[in-house]
C-alpha cells in the first residue's frame, strides 16, 4: 500500500512521530507554521478518516496518535521524489545526497556500510530476476 500525504499532513505526522500522542493544541504549538486551531483539527480529522491517525478521549480533548510508521510513509514519499525529481533514477538521488556538502564523514561512513552490506548480499540482478520469473517445477522449452 502506497501512503500519500500532503505536505501539511506530513507536517502533522512528523510532530506525532516525534512528540507522541498529542492534542490539537499541542500539535499546533509544535508546527513550524502558525495555523488556526480549526485548520489543524481539520487536517487531523482527514488523517483519521484515511486511517493514518487514531485518538483517545481525554476529557473534552482528543489525544491523537499515529497509526502508520514513519518508514511506511518514507517509502512512498521517496518513490515520488525519485520519480518526480530524479526521473525515476534512485542512483541519481543517491549520488545527489552523497555529493551534498552537508553530509559529515560519519554520515558518509554509515552510507558506505549500508552499501557494503547491500553489495555483499546482492546477486547478479538480471539473473536473479530471470530465476524469480520462472515458476518452480516448470522447465523452459526451446
Amino acid at each position: 500500500m502506497r501512503i500519500v500525504l500532503t505536505e501539511r499532513e506530513l507536517d502533522i505526522m512528523a510532530v506525532l512521530w516525534e512528540r507522541g500522542p498529542s492534542t490539537v493544541a499541542e500539535l499546533r504549538a509544535s508546527l513550524a507554521d502558525e495555523l488556526a486551531h480549526n485548520t489543524v483539527l481539520t487536517l487531523v480529522k482527514i488523517l483519521e478518516d484515511k486511517g493514518h491517525v487514531g485518538h483517545t478521549e481525554e476529557g473534552r480533548a482528543h489525544r491523537f496518535h499515529p497509526l502508520i510508521a514513519r518508514e511506511d510513509v518514507g517509502t512512498g514519499a521517496l518513490g515520488r521524489l525519485v520519480d518526480a525529481v530524479f526521473g525515476g533514477s534512485a542512483e541519481a538521488l543517491l549520488t545527489h545526497f552523497v555529493r551534498d556538502r552537508r553530509l559529515t564523514r560519519t554520515d558518509l561512513e554509515r552510507i558506505r556500510a549500508v552499501l557494503d552490506e547491500r553489495l555483499d548480499g546482492a546477486e547478479d540482478e538480471p539473473a536473479a530476476r530471470a530465476r524469480s520469473a520462472r515458476r518452480p517445477g516448470r522447465r523452459d522449452r526451446a
